[in-house]
């Protein structure tokens, strides 16, 4: 796939981030769009965005864990549009705990969230792409589906899983000569609310901790991410390594192989008294209550 103009996209977790701006990027390129989100305040300002650029817009509330929901939601934009060209597995939420601290049910919420919702959208979409003759899958992993950190392990696994499941998928593709390509996509820190809006094992402040993504991480726009990604797809790229903090880093686990491992732990354990002055600005903020009601 060379163009967008006058294809189908479809984009998961489009209320916000990456999501709202791939879809807005592909309605300036003429695509029809089907945008989908758990939150429906936010999906609809992204479809009041998709309208004042003139494009052809699906709105609908969907749950991607919901795998009935997604089944019906394909069989829905198919026969709303006729045709899906592009399926950009997007949905995903952030969690922060160690192993030792996490329980069973929060680490399945990520895993049903960041890797089962992606192949319940590649399965429902995927005859459909395979039927257009011009079709891509893009799975959005991210740089911690390419190296782990500690305080991680759910959100890892999943973006770890999302990997393997998109490489074995293009292949899949290549074997069986399907007129489909296959990308994955590994952003590293974007300005995006998913640190915001991320959960946390008891004990740990999930506010201060989103402040300090943001702060010291978060470097890169939604929108430019999003216009690297469609870059990617048009030029049926296998990967895309959105952002300089990813590409670095993924240059730096190539070469070091597992001994990366050390060198992240420690830089892990050097930034704790960091992040507990940030969780001590805080607790002595006077919205501290607020944000205990909002959490719980």
């Amino acid at each position: 796939m060379t163009t967008i103009k006058g294809k189908v996209a479809v984009v998961t977790g489009a209320a916000s981030g990456i999501g709202r701006a791939l879809a807005c990027e592909l309605a300036r390129r003429g695509a029809r769009v089907a945008i989908s989100d758990i939150d429906e305040v936010g999906l609809a300002e992204t479809s009041k965005w998709l309208s004042v650029i003139g494009a052809r817009v699906h709105e609908q509330r969907l749950d991607v864990t919901d795998r009935a929901a997604v089944l019906t939601y394909a069989d829905a934009v198919a026969e709303e549009f006729g045709v899906v060209n592009m399926v950009f597995n997007n949905a995903g939420i952030a969690f922060t705990g160690d192993i030792e601290a996490m329980t069973f049910g929060q680490i399945e919420r990520v895993m049903d969230v960041d890797f089962w919702g992606v192949v319940n959208g590649t399965k429902a979409f995927l005859p459909h792409v395979i039927a257009s003759g011009e079709g891509h899958i893009v799975n959005i992993s991210s740089l911690f589906g390419l190296m782990s950190i500690p305080g991680q392990s759910a959100y890892n696994a999943a973006k770890f899983a999302v990997r393997g499941f998109t490489e074995a998928l293009r292949q899949e593709m290549i074997v069986a000569e399907h007129p489909v390509q296959v990308t994955c996509v590994h952003p590293g820190g974007i300005k995006t609310a998913i640190a915001r809006n991320a959960g946390a094992v008891e004990g740990q402040d999930a506010t201060a901790l989103a402040q300090f993504f943001d702060s010291k991480l978060a470097k890169k726009s939604p929108e430019s991410a999003a216009t690297a990604i469609l870059r990617a797809v048009t030029a049926n790229r296998p990967r895309a390594v959105v952002g300089l903090d990813a590409k670095v880093l993924d240059v730096l686990v190539r070469l070091l192989g597992s001994r990366y491992q050390r060198l992240v732990a420690i830089g892990a354990r050097r930034s704790i008294p960091t992040i507990a002055r940030s969780v001590a600005v805080a607790e002595a903020s006077p919205t501290k209550s607020a944000r205990k009601k909002l959490s719980a």
